[in-house]
């Protein structure tokens, strides 16, 4: 049979291009994908593609980590850049055309398909331990980006009486043909979504080695759960998830609040995005370093951090103040800018040990449990004297572990999802306000002769 070039495939799984077929998955070049994969490093790189695009400016190379942030934005930060997207987004005054919706979308499931195409093909890899790895990692990559969709596409978990209200599409089949790629599917509960989201992280994380070089492991599909459960207000499982990544032992604080951010693969990232001076998202006017830094020669300085935030919320004293906070010194001078992004080539992280501390502990006071450490005890892994020169209270309240979860994770992606998991306004809107939700592209309603349901408001 015939080979392809390697790098081809590699290029096909992270650069789809958008057509006006269902859920815009074009087939790899009008060939049936699986005659083009047929053996182990094929697949092996069909996935390393599928973590290309999961790196791109469109997830979470960029708008995964900062889209959330605009959406929960008020008193917190401003869009001062010229484009319109991001402007509407913080603004909640989407209008269905909005170009970071679609690009969201249309990468995810590029990133879906990618995944779909690689569990299809797995009987062609005969080395047993890599087969049952890209497994892992195939359905971590569908798992994630199945629920990043369903968190931003549709209302948040708990908005209807069994979760009945519309998700997303759920894909768990390829698209390798022109006739799969015309299919129409309609959009499936928020409940449907949760549930294979689920599925497909519990088995990723029976299937993962627990380490992994610079790829998805064990515990970045159990830190992942956590965060599942914890949108569904599932205390006793996101618990569980979270205990079983901390003690693995494998993760641990950096002394320093910066170190994570300015060094790559820390023992305090659980996952992250791998990004150099050649392979950034930065390079292409996107980026996390493009958008919120204030620096000669780096940054627009597009995401202006709002003073009375810092100094509102975090003792004067907390080294996070002086450490993750800065006057800017390049595009928009004179203004407060986060210092976690401040280089384009620096690696992402998207889940750190950190947050599966206030997990724990806050489920912990939630179910009056000390699962693995009492809360007082996870809330000092995240302020003590050395890392941020304060003190955890030995008895901390649910108050103090959510506040002090707003803080640690800022500019993160995760705000917005707090909130509304919280039942937490942002501004004037309520958790469950349509205006905080994004509009399904205009392109998939109307390619499938509206199977798929638009979004109310859109």
């Amino acid at each position: 049979m015939k080979k392809i070039n390697i790098a081809l495939i590699i290029l096909m799984a992270s650069m789809i291009t958008a057509c006006e077929k269902t859920l815009d998955v074009e087939p790899k070049q009008t060939i049936d994908a699986s005659t083009a994969l047929e053996n182990d490093q094929d697949v092996n790189s069909l996935v390393v593609g599928g973590y290309a695009t999961l790196g791109g400016g469109s997830l979470y190379g960029t708008n995964l980590l900062m889209v959330p942030d605009l959406l929960g934005s008020n008193g917190v930060l401003t869009w001062r850049g010229t484009f319109q997207s991001p402007r509407q987004i913080t603004n909640k005054a989407m209008t269905r055309d909005n170009a970071d919706a679609n690009l969201i979308w249309t990468a995810a499931y590029d990133a879906i398909n990618t995944a779909n195409v690689a569990l299809s093909a797995l009987s062609i890899v005969k080395d047993a331990d890599l087969k049952t790895q890209l497994e892992g990692e195939a359905l971590f990559i569908r798992g994630i980006m199945h629920f990043e969709l369903v968190r931003l596409y549709a209302l948040p978990w708990g908005a209807t009486a069994g979760n009945t209200h519309l998700g997303v599409v759920v894909k768990t089949k390829p698209t390798n043909t022109e006739a799969e790629a015309f299919e129409k599917h309609p959009r499936n509960t928020v409940k449907e979504v949760y549930d294979q989201v689920i599925a497909d992280l519990t088995k990723a994380a029976t299937l993962l080695p627990d380490v992994i070089a610079k790829r998805a492991n064990k515990f970045a599909a159990l830190a992942f759960l956590s965060r599942v459960y914890l949108a569904q207000g599932n205390y006793s499982a996101a618990l569980a998830a979270a205990d079983s990544v901390i003690e693995s032992g494998l993760f641990k604080m950096n002394a320093a609040v910066t170190a994570v951010f300015s060094n790559k693969n820390t023992a305090e990232s659980i996952w992250e995005i791998q990004q150099n001076e050649q392979n950034n998202a930065g390079t292409a006017n996107n980026g996390m370093a493009t958008f919120f830094a204030s620096l000669p020669g780096i940054g627009r300085a597009d995401v202006r951090v709002t003073a009375s935030f810092v100094t509102n919320n975090y003792p004067a004293n907390d080294l996070r103040v002086s450490e993750w906070y800065y006057i800017g010194t390049g595009a928009r001078p004179g203004n407060t800018y986060s210092a976690k992004w401040k280089s384009f080539s620096q690696n992402l992280p998207v889940i750190r040990i950190a947050e599966m501390y206030l997990t724990r502990a806050e489920c912990n006071l939630r179910l009056g449990s000390a699962v693995g450490a009492t809360p007082g005890e996870d809330l000092a892994q995240i302020k003590n004297p050395v890392r941020t020169n304060t003190t955890a209270p030995a008895v901390p309240t649910l108050d103090t572990i959510i506040a002090e979860r707003l803080i640690e994770l800022a500019f993160e992606g995760q705000r917005i999802h707090d909130l509304r998991r919280l039942r937490l306004p942002t501004g004037t809107f309520e958790w469950n306000s349509d205006r905080l939700v994004f509009p399904i592209p205009q392109r998939e309603v109307d390619a499938t002769s509206g199977v798929i349901v638009q979004n109310p408001g859109y």
